[in-house]
């Protein structure tokens, strides 16, 4: 799905609004391999302060559903740059599995994460996910045990997603040994591309994880907290983080 390694970045559609997430899918663009956009919701349990805070932003904007589709579709005419839609899985539910894939699909997404569906629950899922094309990445913890994580890797299309602690996501000074771990443990038994976030914020993060062996790195909250400090003035202030970022992958 991606060229390797790989900078997978993160912000959540509709904040500060819709026009302004184009504008800033445009920045990332420039320096991601692929784009992760989250899809706001009123309950976000795996996610930090900063993109708590995105979500109420966003959703106090008014953002829906058919609004991050509709950006997709924007952003489709000017890039084809993957992108990785993420979600809870009540918007799925409400709008039903099979409308929601097909409209995301049908966006220019490729590929979906669906952050509290597990494995157990996920077979009409991951059914009209290969009906329709439409990538799958499912999250593993350091605590996931090796024949749940092998199951995860099968169930995973596009790249599996590691987490690298223990609790929600946000930014961090330095990694967890776990994420360490948990890396040297899948490389043994996923034949997926693995992708580690949680806490990621510095290029020296990027780099420390490209060199243990992963295949890309995702940071999320490092951007949205520069969102929420300037708003639809963001564009630049992200610009320049994102250069940082890049330089963890040259060594």
């Amino acid at each position: 799905m991606f060229r390797k390694p790989a900078l997978i970045t993160f912000i959540t559609a509709g904040d500060p609004n819709v026009k302004a997430t184009l504008e800033f899918l445009l920045v990332l663009d420039k320096y991601s391999e692929v784009i992760e956009l989250g899809i706001p919701f009123s309950d976000p349990m795996a996610d930090g302060k900063a993109i708590q805070k995105a979500n109420v932003r966003a959703l106090k904007a008014g953002t829906k559903v058919r609004d991050v589709f509709n950006v997709v579709r924007e952003f489709r005419e000017y890039s084809d740059t993957p992108v990785v839609l993420m979600t809870y899985y009540n918007p799925v539910y409400r709008m039903g599995v099979e409308r929601f894939v097909r409209e995301a699909k049908e966006s220019g997404a490729n590929a979906m994460i669906v952050v509290d569906l597990p494995l157990e629950e996920a077979v009409e899922y991951l059914s009209v996910c290969e009906k329709h094309d439409m990538g799958t990445v499912f999250l593993a913890a350091p605590n996931t045990p090796n024949d749940r994580l092998k199951a995860i890797d099968e169930a995973s299309s596009a790249f599996v997603y590691l987490i690298s602690l223990y609790g929600t996501t946000g930014a961090r000074d330095k990694l967890s040994q776990l994420a360490f771990d948990l890396l040297s443990r899948a490389k043994k038994i996923c034949s997926k591309p693995l992708a580690v976030g949680f806490g990621v914020s510095k290029a020296e993060h990027v780099r420390e994880l490209i060199k243990a062996g992963a295949d890309g790195v995702v940071v999320g909250s490092a951007i949205v907290d520069i969102i929420g400090r300037y708003g639809e003035d963001a564009g630049d202030y992200i610009e320049d983080k994102l250069k940082e970022l890049r330089g963890g992958l040259n060594f």
